[in-house]
């Protein structure tokens, strides 16, 4: 299936969703408050070309990518504010609702609704959720536009010899250089990379959304992380919806090295050195591109006596991956949610969304660590999930 299928689809979907998500904030904010006629088409009008800013924004990222990126910020921090006031708004109604389910139960229902009583409540139920979500979506902001946050994670890595203990693997996840993020973003993260001093640097997909000619700059300073065992690279589903095989090639070319479905020793390179297994998988999503992720592939002949860490995008696969003796995953995808709630959301699909956790499969265990990763997709707000670099310090189980 082809990108522009794939798009189409995504588009299909992405404006159905917002267009249900703004016919209930024009319900709420402009029909319930009872506003004179002016102002009432005058927010009717912004809410309709709010909505319909979006998808074309996406379109127009695609067919003209440098002039659309002025539009971009603004348009995808109204996607973001937009999702934190439905969520306002919908915890208003579902207050209200309680509260009417108690006025019955106490007897009181039935009683003639009072026209100026529920004006009153629509108009502070709007004014409320726009304090807050105004409130919320600044300090997203910040958040998300500030510098990311290092996550020191130890794990005791089982089979992992003693002469590797504090062997540190910078991880770099989702940093989705593209319309928002820049080359002096992604420069700042790299020395944030940089001064950690890793023994390598992992960057577990969604490194761009764009194509090369727009962006190879722009992620030109990771080619430089100066970590003496490497920096390593798998794909994450955005690398397939802008050209993955344009961008691996860029890639190596730069320096960094692509695990596609392939695996390596880490280590003292040495006869009989201490050395652990590095291997990755391209991206479940790939399938339809030419690609797909195969373990089988990236294991194939490897000692099972030898510690195991594996980089894959989504946090999925973990049965597979212990019962071949993965002692440590490493993901990203989820962003932690991004902006709670959603986080709720990525939950439902994902049981592993921002941490470390352990996964026990029929007699084998190992441990998945999932960044919240270092960038942001879509909306310049992260809320309740601040951006990462993690470091994970290995040691002996």
């Amino acid at each position: 299936m082809s990108r522009t299928v794939h798009l189409a689809i995504f588009l299909s979907i992405f404006v159905a969703v917002l267009g249900g998500i703004h016919f209930y904030l024009w319900a709420r904010l402009v029909r319930d408050t009872g506003l004179p006629g002016p102002w009432r088409r005058t927010l009717t009008g912004l809410l309709v070309l709010a909505a319909a800013s979006l998808p074309l924004t996406l379109i127009a990222l695609r067919a003209t990518p440098r002039l659309a990126r002025a539009l971009a910020a603004p348009v995808f921090f109204w996607l973001g504010l937009s999702f934190i006031l439905l969520v306002a708004l919908a915890v208003g109604d579902l207050a209200r609702l309680v509260a009417a389910a108690a006025s019955s139960l106490a007897g009181q229902g039935g009683l003639p609704e009072d026209p100026a009583r529920r004006l009153f409540l629509g108009r502070a139920l709007a004014g409320g959720a726009v304090l807050v979500s105004g409130g919320c979506a600044a300090a997203g902001t910040h958040s998300a536009l500030g510098d990311p946050m290092i996550h020191e994670v130890a794990v005791a890595l089982p089979r992992l010899p003693p002469a590797l203990s504090g062997f540190t693997l910078a991880q770099l996840s989702d940093l989705h250089a593209g319309p928002t993020i820049g080359e002096r973003e992604i420069r700042r993260m790299a020395e944030r990379t940089r001064a950690l001093r890793p023994d390598a640097v992992v960057i577990t997909g969604d490194l761009v959304d764009g194509s090369v000619a727009d962006l190879a700059r722009a992620v030109a300073p990771l080619a430089d992380l100066g970590a003496p065992h490497g920096t390593w690279f798998v794909t994450g589903n955005h690398e397939y919806y802008s050209g993955a095989e344009e961008w691996l090639a860029a890639l190596r070319r730069m320096g960094i090295r692509v695990l596609a479905n392939e695996r390596v020793a880490l280590g003292d390179a040495g006869p009989g050195g201490a050395r652990f297994d590095l291997a990755g998988t391209h991206d479940w999503a790939s399938g339809p591109f030419g690609h797909g992720p195969d373990l089988d592939a990236a294991l194939a002949g490897r000692d099972p006596e030898r510690a195991l860490v594996l980089l894959q995008h989504q946090p999925r696969g973990m049965g597979e991956a212990v019962r071949r003796g993965v002692g440590l995953q490493l993901s990203g995808h989820t962003h932690g949610g991004q902006i709670v709630p959603f986080n709720l959301l990525v939950r439902a699909a994902y049981p592993y969304v921002a941490g470390l956790y352990r996964h026990e499969e029929a007699g084998a265990s190992g441990q998945i660590f999932v960044s919240r990763g270092a960038g942001f997709w879509g909306p310049p707000i992260r809320l309740g999930a601040p951006a990462e670099i993690a470091k994970i310090v290995l040691t002996p189980a």
